[in-house]
């Protein structure tokens, strides 16, 4: 196993590309990762990590039976693109993807390189599959989980705060535009007795703007959902919640462990370890078309009760029951 210290040597780079040694061997396989995080980001290094260990775990040990090139987007679509066409050109025996823009630039470049992607939303909405349990073509993988998913946040925020009237649900229309359809369906069925409310954020500095905005009127509380973009702006989110405080939930247990109120979603660590197996299974030979896309099977519920009290919020105990932790 690689040492945590070793491991962030060898990935810390914008750009890696494991042993030239490695390369000069013909018959090496090649494997080609795309990261929707910045290289230093805690996130994104542990979850390349869990990758790598599973991967390993597998029989897989870079530089010397598999050559691993990995490459940091630092939550920019374009820069996702752009690595997609650098990836298509360098032809690996597969790529792990996260993040939707490269799964699409993957996608329209009409290539035949098995893609497996780790952590994209709503595959078979978007596109990039013909059906969950047959994907049909060369791309397969790990979602986020479905887009009943912030349904159930919603709920957690209702649960939190009864008085609740208003749900600003925030993400990057640039990258994630299917939540419009989404946010449209919600307010149609009227499941919520509330006004649901599209916080659209496209550059950091958005965010406190949308934020502060939203916190003028009151009964008003923040779902902020997995995008790319909010992930690699976590720590601008939680400061523009702390100048104006609401109740909210998010898809990071870490954001909690911060000072945050309330997380709920999956096991992205856990997500990026399966996508893994995938990946061994392709370079052993069988196709994407017959490797099923797979929800999570492990979703984190995640309480700060300091947070809730600075709030004025009495965190009812059936949400306490229910949580996977609570941080005193």
């Amino acid at each position: 196993m690689i040492r945590r210290r070793e491991f962030i040597t060898l990935i810390g780079g914008a750009a890696v590309t494991w042993p030239v040694a490695a390369r000069a061997q013909q018959t090496m396989p090649r494997v080609a990762v795309i990261m929707v995080h910045r290289d230093t980001d805690r996130l994104g290094q542990g979850r390349l990590q869990a990758f790598v260990a599973a991967f390993e775990n597998l029989g897989w040990r870079t530089g010397h039976n598999v050559q691993i090139d990995v490459r940091w987007a630092a939550g920019s679509a374009e820069r996702m693109r752009q690595i997609a066409a650098e990836f298509v050109a360098l032809k690996p025996d597969v790529i792990v993807a996260s993040g939707t823009p490269a799964v699409d630039a993957l996608k329209r470049a009409r290539s035949s390189i098995p893609v497996v992607f780790a952590g994209v939303q709503e595959p078979v909405e978007q596109g990039f599959i013909a059906s969950m349990a047959h994907p049909g073509g060369n791309i397969t993988g790990f979602t986020l989980g479905d887009f009943p998913i912030v349904g159930k946040s919603i709920d957690l925020l209702k649960a939190m705060e009864p008085g609740l009237k208003r749900v600003g649900l925030m993400y990057n229309p640039e990258t994630y535009g299917f939540y419009d359809a989404y946010l449209a369906r919600f307010q149609a069925e009227a499941r919520w007795p509330m006004e649901l409310v599209r916080l659209a954020v496209r550059v950091p500095s958005d965010i406190d703007v949308a934020i502060k905005k939203f916190s003028t009127q009151p009964n008003g509380g923040v779902a902020v959902l997995v995008d790319a973009f909010n992930t690699i702006n976590q720590a601008t989110i939680r400061e523009a919640l702390e100048r104006h405080p609401m109740p909210h939930v998010v898809p990071w247990r870490l954001f909690v462990e911060s000072g945050g109120l309330m997380s709920y979603g999956p096991d992205v660590d856990a997500v990026f370890a399966q996508s893994a197996g995938y990946v061994d299974r392709i370079l052993k030979g069988t196709s994407p078309a017959d490797l099923p896309a797979q929800d999570p099977t492990k979703y984190e519920f995640v309480i700060n009760l300091k947070a809730a009290k600075a709030l004025g919020l009495v965190v009812p105990s059936t949400l306490v029951a229910i949580a996977d932790e609570v941080i005193e």
